[in-house]
């Protein structure tokens, strides 16, 4: 299956306004199949699917502090901090579905 070049969705980030791309997420999140990765760039978020298909947030990346919202509710694995460091790769890939561990608040 050939990679997918143009995104389904796209969303213009406005850093005045962080928590519309949390609504955006909300709003695309069923046209997408199961969340498998995602891509961080200076300047892009991309988010997709088991299928290649993605959306892609343009305006934000790793060196945003309002990026740690954004990856927090795909469920990316990521440590928060070295989010911010800077690579010589293209982009930072995430796997998304991380899960909370069951009974990791039970005190024995």
């Amino acid at each position: 299956m050939a990679s997918r070049t143009e995104p389904v969705a796209v969303h213009e980030f406005d850093p005045q306004k962080p928590d519309l791309a949390i609504q955006f997420l909300k709003r695309t999140r069923s046209e997408l199949r199961t969340l498998r990765k995602v891509r961080v760039s200076t300047d892009t978020v991309r988010i997709y699917d088991v299928n290649r298909a993605f959306f892609e947030i343009r305006g934000l990346g790793y060196p945003d502090e309002q990026v740690i919202p954004v990856l927090d509710h795909l469920n990316a694995a990521y440590k928060r901090e070295l989010i911010h460091e800077p690579t010589a790769a293209a982009d930072k890939e995430f796997l998304t579905g991380r899960r909370y561990p069951w009974a990791a608040d039970r005190v024995m």
